[in-house]
């Protein structure tokens, strides 16, 4: 009987699949032959006996595994003793100078990076969606919002590069933290690596080498779980962009705004009670699990908190927020790309957005061009806002208001006025960003 979400509701198939508990028994067993095989290369078990293991070991089930953990209350131990059944004599050697931690946070190591290849894939899919409605919108200009009210205008284009321009940092974080995060350990009870004497960090290396990930220099019986917080901020951080981006997209649809709009199906319930209802659900569920996401990293950083060389208070915890974090993520990017994919943009509400002010919004403009005219920035500022004011109180067009003050008209006539209160002559060089923004970026979706 499924109990969490992400078992029936949220995440992609291939995402619950890295995982799953087939793919971290999978991944165990993997770290427990590229040991055989590091310690064989240096002398330290029989070459024929790694041979035996690495063939045989891949018959070993999680099943059995979970019968001797029934037995024993120890799972990795459980997992020792079903993969030494299927190797027969050579068996004996498995785990041989290994503690738990070494082969279990090396099996993270390598979860982790599937997670990191999923991700990587689906961030360059996300941001070829943003540059191409970067590209398609970058003239369409329209109402700028600060503090909830109307501002100067900005373009649709300019919104989504600016997003894009978050992705493409995410991307470069990602391969920044790859090599810090999806590591492995083999060193021993406390980090010593005593059991296997002065062969100890050729060991590691080789062993590492064979699953592709990168030793730790140093560690205790665990690996140093600041790597794991940095792989959990980066999640949270991602989570936060789409959170932006759904909290805009939720904003910019609502009624009286109207200005986009997630695709609704023919066939598509906005309500149980209200027939009329198109609701930005989709966005709304992203910036939902966003929450959830960023709940791991308190967590995440506790768990580097550890007595001595070790205890167990991060494990119980880990086993809860690597899946859940990472498989809410993979489904938020997959979702956002989707919402961004079929987002319907109303050119005419934008358009009755612009006007919504009888040019108040470019009281900016007109400001600007007095002064470049010979009238102090200062004085400019304060006519403006005056006229500014009487026309929101009275609601009046600006250039109405603007044209009955005589100091005004001295440096701007009222034909002048019309021209600098139209929104399309004020996007200064929004649209030479957003080219910039694609150039630069697009490489990043082709890699």
């Amino acid at each position: 009987m499924a109990v969490h979400p992400i078992d029936f509701r949220y995440g992609t198939h291939e995402m619950r699949a890295v995982w799953s508990e087939e793919t971290r028994f999978s991944c165990i067993v993997a770290a427990e032959v590229a040991l055989a095989k590091a310690e064989a290369a240096h002398g330290m078990i029989p070459a024929a006996a790694a041979a035996e293991i690495e063939k045989n070991a891949k018959n070993a089930s999680l099943a059995r595994s979970k019968e001797i953990e029934a037995e024993i209350s120890h799972d990795m131990m459980a997992i020792v003793k079903a993969v030494s059944e299927v190797c027969g004599e050579p068996g004996r050697w498995i785990h041989y100078g290994a503690t738990s931690n070494d082969i279990l946070d090396t099996a993270t190591g390598l979860q982790i990076g599937q997670a990191l290849d999923l991700i990587d894939a689906k961030l360059r899919r996300l941001l070829g969606v943003l540059l191409q409605r970067s590209k398609e919108t970058k003239t369409l200009v329209c109402v700028g919002r600060t503090h909830g009210q109307h501002g100067v205008p900005t373009t649709y284009g300019l919104r989504f590069a600016i997003w894009a321009s978050e992705l493409g940092r995410h991307i470069e974080r990602l391969g920044q933290l790859r090599p810090r995060v999806v590591v492995g350990q083999m060193t021993g009870a406390v980090g010593t690596q005593a059991a296997m004497g002065s062969k100890g960090m050729e060991v590691q290396a080789t062993m590492m080498q064979e699953l592709g990930l990168v030793p730790v220099d140093v560690s205790n019986q665990v690996i140093s779980r600041d790597r794991y917080a940095e792989y959990f901020m980066f999640l949270a951080n991602v989570a936060t962009t789409l959170d932006k981006i759904g909290i805009e997209i939720r904003s910019l649809q609502r009624t009286e705004i109207g200005e986009v709009e997630e695709a609704f199906g023919a066939n598509q319930v906005g309500s149980s009670t209200m027939p009329h209802k198109r609701n930005p659900i989709k966005s709304e569920q992203v910036c939902g699990l966003a929450r959830i996401i960023r709940s791991s990293v308190e967590p995440a950083l506790q768990n580097n908190t550890l007595w001595d060389e070790r205890d167990l208070t991060n494990s119980s915890c880990e086993r809860v927020i690597f899946p859940e974090a990472s498989i809410l993520t993979d489904h938020c990017i997959q979702l956002m790309t989707t919402v961004l994919l079929g987002l319907v943009i109303n050119r005419a509400a934008i358009r009755r957005n612009l006007a919504f002010l009888h040019g108040i919004n470019m009281a900016e403009s007109v400001m600007i061009e007095l002064t470049k005219r010979g009238m102090s920035r200062q004085d400019a500022h304060e006519r403006v806002r005056l006229a500014s004011m009487q026309a929101l109180a009275e609601g009046r067009p600006l250039a109405d208001l603007l044209g009955m003050d005589n100091e005004v008209v001295r440096y701007c006539n009222k034909s002048d006025i019309l021209k600098l209160l139209s929104p399309d002559t004020y996007i200064g060089t929004s649209v030479v960003q957003v080219e910039r923004v694609i150039d630069k970026l697009s490489p990043l979706v082709r890699e």
